[in-house]
């Protein structure tokens, strides 16, 4: 164990396991809520190469749930702020910052190489599908957390394929955005919630909130900074999974058929 700082990632995974990770290469495309979370987990458990895909910057407003929003972070880009982060982790990842939005047009950028896995962490209905089917046509496994916002139940998180998530709408609208495309959505993993989201949560932007860099804006929607950090760490465990194939730790000492 050359490094003492994955020692005990090493004892669960072996010596080629960590190997594995140290050779990989992640895409995080969204740095917020879920996918702070989910970044940090892959720096600390020795993913070599992360690129990071987010245009926005750290607000106030973000403090009650995401990892990289501080006081002395607000104003910051999520990108910068994250890249340090990691490097103070792991001085030996390999991290790309991609400060730029997730839509057609730059879909070559977030998925060149092509990656080893992509991590989906955005909000949005429409990026979201596109970033998906963008990956799936070019065959770079897929993981991707559905929404963790207005749930209180960390027992009620699911993982499997978007295909079988169930209880979500942002799944059932997602499954329909990328069939009309003509993709299956077997084989994209998802984090998702089965639990009853309660309506009246929900309100209306006011004056006060930021709209985002593109399109209109949204509901404001309330959350928990639990169920937001659950949802990242889960993401991540996911995509550690694609990443390790056989050589990922099961119950019992056993691995993947």
């Amino acid at each position: 164990m050359e490094d003492g700082r994955f020692a005990r990632v090493e004892q669960m995974i072996g010596r080629e396991g960590m190997d594995r990770l140290r050779a990989s290469h992640a895409v995080v495309v969204g740095l917020g809520a879920v996918g702070s979370y989910a970044t940090e987990a892959l720096a600390r458990a020795g993913v070599g190469r992360l690129r990071l895909v987010d245009f926005d910057t750290v607000h106030e407003s973000n403090i009650n749930r995401q990892l990289l929003a501080l006081s002395s972070t607000v104003g910051r880009p999520k990108v910068e702020v994250a890249a340090a982060r990691i490097r103070g982790i792991n001085p030996a990842c390999d991290v790309e910052l991609l400060p730029l939005f997730a839509h057609a047009e730059t879909m070559d950028q977030i998925l060149a190489g092509p990656p080893d896995v992509l991590l989906d962490a955005i909000d949005g209905l429409n990026p979201k599908a596109e970033l998906i089917s963008a990956a799936l046509t070019r065959g770079v496994p897929v993981c991707s957390s559905m929404g963790a916002a207005l749930r209180t139940d960390p027992t009620r998180v699911r993982t499997g394929s978007l295909t079988q998530a169930t209880g979500c709408p942002l799944a059932r609208r997602l499954r329909k955005a990328i069939r009309r495309r003509g993709l299956s959505t077997d084989d994209v993993l998802c984090v998702h919630s089965d639990e009853p989201v309660d309506a009246s949560l929900l309100r209306e932007p006011d004056e006060g909130d930021l709209a985002p860099a593109r399109g209109r804006k949204r509901l404001v929607l309330a959350s928990l900074p639990t169920l937001t950090g659950v949802f990242g760490l889960t993401l991540a465990n996911l995509a550690l999974e694609v990443l390790l194939g056989d050589l990922f730790p099961r119950p019992g000492g056993q691995s993947h058929p």
